[in-house]
């Protein structure tokens, strides 16, 4: 079992792995994103018109921004400059602004690549709209900086429920977050591993697993694998 949402098309990264092995794999979520809602973004007492420039690392976060600034009532400038951490999700803007007459920058795929534009805009007061969970790298970059910002947490990842599956059945557990163990406890608190193999994405993910008493046997990102699905495919060869 992969806990994420079943691809949306016969492209996804898991199909070669699927077919070379004849794996029998299940995709469902263990966890899901909760908007924080107006009332309670209120208590953080962020102004977000008084901003100039906004911080998107997600499509998720661009979908919970728009949704809360529909619900503050907060219209956004049409002078807002956006800084995205890769094209796919500056194109993403699309569904809520107009592309061409936005000023849109974005980097390649790291934080780290679009500090270089951020830094040229100096000038500018940044929001940074994320999950209450977000990472503190990034916070850290714009400090180091000295970049004017503002934290605004807009959504929480959440259990999903997941009562009705028959975890037992299953010779593979792939993780992708703390929440996604946190949810499997939630719903099945008498598990036991067994000779289930567990595969965790991020450190963070492999210290909550081995944390709540599972053996991890498949880490990514690695040397050699740096996505989850080279990791399974090395796993996999390694145990014919």
């Amino acid at each position: 079992m992969i806990s994420q949402p079943p691809p949306e098309n016969d492209k996804s990264p898991y199909a070669d792995l699927i077919n070379e092995h004849n794996l029998d794999v299940c995709f469902r979520k263990f966890i899901k994103l909760e908007s924080v809602g107006a009332r309670e973004f209120r208590k953080h007492r962020i102004q977000i018109p008084e901003h100039t420039a906004i911080i998107f690392t997600s499509k998720n976060a661009i979908d919970h921004f728009f949704s809360l600034c529909e619900e503050l009532r907060v219209q956004i400038s049409e002078q807002m400059k956006y800084f995205c951490t890769s094209e796919a999700i500056a194109l993403y803007l699309q569904k809520y602004v107009q592309f061409r007459k936005r000023k849109i920058f974005f980097g390649k795929h790291h934080f780290a690549d679009l500090m270089d534009v951020i830094k040229k805009n100096k000038e500018e007061r940044f929001l940074f709209p994320c999950a209450e969970n977000h990472k503190k790298e990034i916070p850290q970059f714009l400090k180091q900086q000295k970049i004017q910002f503002s934290i605004a947490p807009i959504y929480r990842s959440v259990p999903e429920d997941v009562s009705d599956v028959d975890i037992d059945k299953y010779q593979m557990l792939v993780f992708f977050s703390p929440f996604g163990i946190q949810s499997l406890h939630l719903h099945f608190p008498d598990y036991k591993q067994g000779e289930t193999v567990i595969a965790a994405f991020g450190k963070a993910t492999q210290k909550a697993a081995e944390k709540s008493g599972l053996k991890v046997q498949i880490q990514a990102p690695t040397k050699t694998a740096p996505s989850m699905v080279m990791a399974m495919q090395e796993f996999l060869e390694n145990h014919k």
